[in-house]
């Protein structure tokens, strides 16, 4: 006897896994290949942290901090993922203004069943920052 699993695309929202990321090397400093100081997506992803303590997603939408994310002439860079949903990447985040306007976004992206998240609805930091949307993963 064979076991089959039942895979959904799209799963009920209260179990659907999200995830923040927050390229923590954009905006370095290097100087003989090495960088110096902190750099502007790590101090991003910081505040970022700071402001989600308080953040009512803090247990459904964990902040993932990643090496790079490879849009080095975009920085700062974040990046919206859910399960069943279209991904964001937002680049061009100023390091002083930013991090409220990314869990905001987050907070509409997170109530979107698609994901989709119209231009107009956005936050003013990330209407002109969009890298990327990439499609849903379809399982058949």
């Amino acid at each position: 006897m064979t076991a089959t699993a039942n895979i959904s695309p799209v799963n009920n929202m209260s179990v659907t896994a999200h995830t923040l990321f927050v390229c923590k090397s954009c905006a370095s400093v290097w100087q003989d290949g090495k960088r110096v100081g902190e750099s502007g997506g790590q101090k991003l992803l910081e505040q970022i942290q700071q402001l989600a303590e308080n953040w009512e997603l803090q247990e459904q939408f964990p902040i993932q901090a990643v090496e790079c994310m490879s849009a080095c002439n975009r920085s700062c860079v974040v990046a919206f993922a859910g399960q069943g949903k279209v991904t964001y990447l937002f680049g061009d985040l100023t390091i002083d203004d930013s991090a409220a306007a990314v869990l905001e976004c987050a907070s509409k992206y997170y109530n979107k069943q698609n994901g989709l998240l119209p231009w107009s609805e956005r936050p003013e930091p990330l209407k002109n920052g969009i890298l990327a949307r990439i499609p849903a993963l379809q399982l058949n």
